[in-house]
């Protein structure tokens, strides 16, 4: 049995979700990928994935191996490197996740330079507003927002963002400008449903405090809250870069900012443990460069 060979449809597999997606993306048949799969759990003498009619999880045993399998074909790709490409050229792919607006913002741009330079790497972004096990859901890179749990990845700081309330100008029209984050209370606010957003927090004076809001309009999502705010339905609470164009460009305004929170860190996150491959090395470099971000709104 060729074991790296095997590795690497075990770790498609488990990318992939299931044989027959992992068997179309190796270009072979799935009995052939079943037989790799079986004959590899064989020789180590443990089952890697549960697979049921329905669907597939790995194993304790499974999960472990995966993170090995990754760290080894790493190492792999990148001893062929130093040895076969000139000048060090980055190759092979990446799996990047991040935030969906952030993600449409920020990170395709900068992803859209990262490819022109480097021709031979290939990127897979996944946008989602969710926390991601990297190792688990075969992740080389993710961007996060907030405070970062204890953990084995590796984080590097890019920035932050704040937590900004705006409101179109026609509604601070009719409403007037809030002199203190309790006068909400009595406005119309928008409320995002994926997000504990009905309690908005500030700081007074140095002290932490949270608002109770309220409003007749509700959202599962961020860019139509936004647009909710810039049509005048009601003041919203958003990450300043999910409104600092529309700020810029005064369709909204920001209003309360003595009384902003903290502002969020911004981190690029990978799985520890292992030796980095060429082209995330190379990938890290390039966004730390290119997504340095404060406000921007001044």
């Amino acid at each position: 049995m060729d074991k790296l060979s095997a590795m690497r449809v075990f770790i498609e597999i488990v990318d992939r979700g299931s044989l027959t997606a992992a068997a179309e993306s190796l270009d072979r048949s799935q009995p052939a990928v079943v037989r790799t799969l079986a004959a590899l759990e064989t020789h180590l003498g443990t089952r890697l994935l549960r697979r049921t009619t329905r669907r597939m999880s790995l194993t304790p045993e499974g999960r472990d191996y995966l993170e090995r399998c990754r760290r080894i074909l790493a190492d792999v790709n990148d001893a062929e490197l130093a040895l076969g490409q000139a000048e060090g050229e980055p190759y092979g792919g990446l799996r990047i996740t991040a935030p969906v607006q952030f993600g449409q913002l920020h990170l395709v741009p900068a992803l859209s330079d990262f490819l022109t330079r480097y021709q031979q790497v290939h990127v897979d972004l996944l946008l989602l507003d969710r926390i991601v096990d990297l190792v688990e859901e075969g992740i080389d890179l993710a961007l996060r927002i907030g405070p970062l749990a204890d953990s084995t990845m590796i984080a590097v700081r890019i920035g932050e963002v704040r937590r900004i309330v705006c409101a179109s100008p026609e509604l601070l029209d009719r409403t007037g400008v809030p002199d203190h984050p309790r006068a909400l209370t009595g406005l119309p606010c928008i409320q995002l449903r994926n997000a504990p957003t009905s309690v908005w927090p500030y700081c007074d004076r140095g002290r932490d405090i949270t608002i109770r809001v309220g409003g007749r309009f509700s959202c599962n999502h961020i860019a139509a809250g936004v647009t909710a705010c810039t049509e005048g339905l009601g003041f919203g609470q958003f990450l300043s870069y999910q409104v600092q164009q529309l700020i810029r460009e005064k369709r909204l305004r920001r209003v309360l900012e003595a009384f902003e929170p903290e502002p969020l860190p911004v981190h690029l996150v990978y799985p520890g443990g292992r030796l980095m491959s060429t082209r995330l090395r190379a990938l890290v470099n390039a966004l730390k460069d290119s997504l340095q971000l404060n406000d921007g709104i001044g």
